[in-house]
């Protein structure tokens, strides 16, 4: 499917776009162009890689010129640019709007228009049953590209998107921010104890990615079945893995955060595909004929669930430890620290 294709990655240069960069760098894949506006994580990953299969755009997908500058030519689009941190997002909307909404709409927009083959939209859980501005964007981003692709045919341009959890170790996650604290010798700054939320590793973020290429149908939503844990079984856990013993203070649920993450709505799962690791929710294809849909209603709906962190498989605190000591980024910051402890 992708031998000697060109794939562009907006938002290149995040962890997203880095670990995707990765496994295709591995494959046969003919060209991989990372478009972003930070010149200085572009410079880096130049230098880091040194590989001519990778190209470097410097644009924003606000800027549709500059997308279209990157996205001739090209075959598949990841796109994962986006504003992802629910404070900064909380406190300037307008900004999100921008970014996650609007660009996303000039990112399919050109595609549409230069024939990309397939193009797969980054979302959230956050996105389902939205509580903050961010959840709010990436909820309407989903909108967005499930409206472009209703206009579309497959066999021109085929528009899906992937809704991930939290990804551990990704910038701005809670993983880094405990492990910091850590290193600093501060206590542990816990909003809840009980709190849940999803847990996937970068690599099967990435394995979410690769089956959306493969399987998704025009429109559709990819969820991966994942496991959650308890926020305070995280930060017992990554205690013991660096065998120290600061306090844990309970600092209490912050402005726009839910006590649990919601991966499947209600309604979504009521229609949802069950197709082993994965749920593939199709399109909703309705038309502006309101009538049909009013007079009849569907069994599935009254009986349906939502799938959230805490209705899934959550991990005890051994599993959970297990999983982080298979995280290469786990394993290096042990390293480090075991060298600084003696």
């Amino acid at each position: 499917m992708f031998k000697n294709k060109t794939l562009l990655i907006t938002g290149g240069t995040g962890s997203f776009g880095n670990a995707v960069l990765d496994r295709f760098l591995a494959s046969d894949i003919g060209e991989i162009r990372i478009f972003s506006r930070d010149e200085k994580k572009q410079d880096d990953m130049r230098k880091k890689y040194n590989n001519n299969k990778i190209k470097f755009y410097i644009g924003d997908v606000r800027d549709s010129e500059s997308i279209k500058n990157a996205i001739y030519g090209v075959d598949y689009v990841f796109h994962a640019a986006a504003l992802k941190q629910v404070p900064s997002c909380e406190y300037f909307p307008l900004e999100a709007v921008k970014t996650n909404i609007l660009g996303t709409d000039n990112v399919l927009t050109a595609a549409i228009s230069e024939g990309v083959k397939k193009v797969i939209c980054l979302s959230t859980d956050k996105a389902a049953y939205p509580v903050n501005a961010m959840g709010i964007s990436k909820a309407m981003m989903e909108k967005v590209y499930t409206s472009k692709s209703r206009f579309i045919s497959p066999d021109k341009t085929l528009i899906c998107g992937t809704r991930y959890g939290n990804v551990m170790c990704s910038r701005g996650s809670v993983i880094p921010l405990f492990i910091q604290q850590i290193k600093d010798g501060q206590n542990l700054t816990v909003t809840d104890q009980n709190m849940t939320r999803f847990m996937m590793s970068l690599d099967e973020a990435v394995d979410l990615i690769v089956y959306a290429f493969h399987n998704a149908k025009q429109g559709d939503i990819m969820v991966q079945k994942a496991s959650s844990c308890y926020i305070g079984d995280l930060a017992q856990a990554l205690k013991e893995i660096f065998n120290v013993d600061n306090k844990i203070d309970i600092i209490g649920t912050r402005h726009g955060e839910k006590q649990y993450e919601v991966l499947l709505t209600k309604e979504e799962s009521a229609k949802a595909i069950d197709m082993g690791d994965f749920y593939r929710v199709p399109s909703d294809n309705r038309d502006l004929n309101y009538t049909k849909y009013l007079e009849e209603g569907s069994i599935l709906l009254t009986h349906s669930v939502e799938y959230n962190s805490n209705n899934t498989k959550i991990l005890t605190k051994d599993e959970l430890k297990d999983k982080l000591l298979n995280l290469k980024e786990i394993q290096e910051e042990l390293l480090t620290w075991k060298a600084y402890v003696g």
